[in-house]
């Protein structure tokens, strides 16, 4: 799960990246709101932990402004700001929850499972495919016809993810650079290929008849060979 933390108050957006680092959330990070517009149109993030008063433009006119574009990726709103009047505002301009700072990051991670669940993302500890079982909370990959288990990188466990989430259709190198690494990271695509290549070798090692082809100028997709 991929979040977009807008805060600009440094040591505060630390902290949050920090908090949702340890949870294993992948994270990206802007301290204004027209950074905000640029990261959450692009439709990567499952979720927006976005700040009220930032520069540029605040957070009110931010989610505004994505609800308008038909953008309907889940907004928490942090706000100093403790007035009934502005709650409503934040919701009513379209945001899915609010809260007033300062909050335990126990709260903030309650809330984020809330807002995932209630945009129908049900975040399963397992995902399996033919005869490939990926745990997220050990980051082991397994195969139930041998029995054999592996565990992934933390780069490989997010790559393998995307593949078991939509078997049989293929990823660009692009989307999975996006996915991985995030938006703005500057890495080539030989970065992607050396990536599947440690995959193609760990689904070899525990024996599944699963296999990452390839498609010239179209990307990769995980498929199971006897089919």
């Amino acid at each position: 799960m991929r979040i977009l933390v807008v805060e600009d108050e440094k040591h505060l957006s630390d902290a949050l990246c920090s908090i949702l680092n340890e949870a294993k959330y992948m994270i990206d990070a802007v301290d204004n709101g027209a950074d905000a517009l640029s990261y959450a149109v692009s439709g990567i993030y499952d979720l927006i932990v976005l700040d009220v008063m930032l520069p540029k433009k605040n957070g009110f006119e931010v989610v505004s402004e994505l609800r308008r574009q038909k953008i309907t990726t889940p907004v928490l709103m942090l706000t100093a700001l403790d007035g009934v009047k502005d709650k409503v505002k934040g919701l009513d301009l379209g945001a899915d929850d609010y809260m007033t700072k300062p909050f335990s990051p126990d709260e903030l991670l309650a809330r984020i499972r809330v807002l995932s669940r209630r945009k129908g993302e049900v975040i399963l500890d397992e995902r399996t495919y033919a005869d490939l079982v990926f745990s997220v909370s050990t980051s082991s990959l397994s195969c139930k016809e041998t029995g054999r288990k592996i565990r992934l990188s933390f780069k490989e466990a997010e790559m393998m993810k995307l593949f078991l989430d939509r078997p049989g259709v293929y990823l660009s190198k692009d989307e999975l650079i996006t996915r991985v690494w995030g938006y703005d990271a500057e890495i080539g695509e030989n970065n992607v290929e050396a990536y599947i290549s440690f995959l193609r070798k760990k689904l070899h090692f525990v024996g599944s008849r699963c296999e990452i082809t390839a498609a010239k100028k179209i990307g990769y997709k995980l498929e199971d060979a006897v089919c």
